[in-house]
């Protein structure tokens, strides 16, 4: 977050100038020094807090509704009573490892949305110290000009203001820190990079020796241009999805190489691997070696045939560790079998894209995420039949 969001926002900026302590913090607007009275009458101190919507880095839109959250003690009328027209609920919660409140407020103007964080911060802050100013006409709820802009360190290249909308923040601790390495970026490998690349994990480490073709483009995320394969003689995969990720995350870290007995000794480094190859030979090596470091994994496989003129198949999703490795040799072939379909069909971007659906959501159950109540270890998707089947429980 840079300081020419509050410069560049007039409402911000009109905020600022008027006197309010204003405090930006990720995702939320937090306005300080908001006088009130308390059951006991005295008059506190509290915080407002908004969630902060961005039209971009630099530049704050319209407020996303009309509530707002509160940290201090139960806000009272000068009559002794709670304040009792905006106060929907109070209950201490955290909306950020950095940010606990203690109210939620809910007050809607008459035309049903605040038209900017001036008029909306204005009004709050209104209601609340004109409480206090019955027993103090001098408080006020602006005490001068002080900004403060909280660079908290961040794996995106621009604050996640989704999360906050979701009130998923806090939730997000959980990919904090997480190393995640994915082998192949085919069709599925490069759809798991999508998804994964939209949270906050530490790391996403990158393995392909292919280059990127005419043909990867069609069962890829996103759409390439035309002229981006005259640029290069050879273009890795790795670089261009490092390159376009990039622009969002920070820890993107390419590796042009395949995955080798010498390659996989680094794996310990990581605490999940996606394996997206098609060799079972390399990918019964890599398990072995992920099983012994007892790094938790998934593997992912799809398989297409013809059938009365119509393509028919199966999307496999299997999750194994050094704790649970059992069921690996019945789900897993380790000998390669002659291609089908899916080698020469590159029209099936929608398959793969499920595939990895399938995959990071059994991952972000695996971390807690995801509520996760079968906890199977394998799962079968029947194109036809459109029947999800699971399998191998954890016990």
């Amino acid at each position: 977050m840079q300081p020419q969001l509050i410069s560049h926002s007039p409402d911000l900026k009109k905020l600022s100038e008027e006197g309010y302590q204003l405090e930006i913090d990720g995702g939320f607007l937090l306005v300080h020094h908001i006088p009130y009275l308390n059951a006991s009458k005295e008059i506190k101190y509290g915080i407002i807090i908004c969630t902060l919507n961005l039209v971009n880095p630099n530049l704050a839109g319209t407020p996303p509704d009309h509530t707002a959250y509160f940290k201090g003690e139960t806000p009272y009328y000068s009559s002794g009573q709670p304040l009792s027209a905006i106060i929907n609920n109070s209950a201490t919660q955290q909306l950020s490892p950095n940010i606990i409140v203690n109210h939620f407020f809910s007050s809607k103007p008459k035309s049903g949305k605040y038209l900017d964080y001036y008029e909306k911060i204005r009004t709050y802050a209104e209601i609340l110290s004109s409480q206090a100013q019955v027993l103090d006409s001098t408080v006020t709820s602006k005490p001068g000009k002080t900004t403060q802009i909280v660079e908290r360190q961040s794996v995106f290249q621009y604050p996640d203001t989704n999360s906050v909308k979701a009130k998923i923040n806090n939730l997000n601790e959980k990919f904090n820190g997480l190393k995640i390495a994915i082998i192949g970026l085919g069709g599925t490998g490069s759809y798991i990079l999508d998804l994964i690349a939209k949270t906050p994990v530490q790391e996403i480490h990158l393995y392909d020796n292919d280059n990127f073709e005419l043909n990867n483009a069609f069962r890829a995320p996103g759409a390439t241009a035309g002229d981006k394969f005259g640029e290069l003689t050879e273009l890795k995969k790795v670089d261009y999805y490092a390159e376009i990720y990039s622009r969002m995350h920070k820890g993107i870290r390419p590796h042009t190489t395949f995955v080798t007995e010498e390659i996989i000794i680094a794996f310990s480094q990581y605490d999940f691997v996606f394996i997206c190859i098609d060799s079972n030979a390399f990918r019964t090596m890599i398990i072995r070696n992920l099983v012994k470091f007892n790094i938790s994994f998934i593997d992912v496989g799809l398989g297409v045939n013809f059938a009365d003129d119509s393509l028919i198949g199966t999307l496999r999703v299997t999750s194994g560790s050094g704790l649970k490795s059992d069921h690996l040799e019945n789900r897993i072939g380790q000998v390669d079998q002659e291609e089908n379909e899916y080698a020469t069909n590159i029209q099936i971007a929608d398959l793969n894209c499920l595939n990895a659906v399938l995959a990071v959501i059994k991952w972000k159950k695996k971390i807690g995420f995801y509520q996760d109540l079968k906890k199977e270890n394998n799962s079968f998707y029947f194109i036809n039949t459109n029947k999800l089947l699971n399998e191998d429980f954890t016990a």
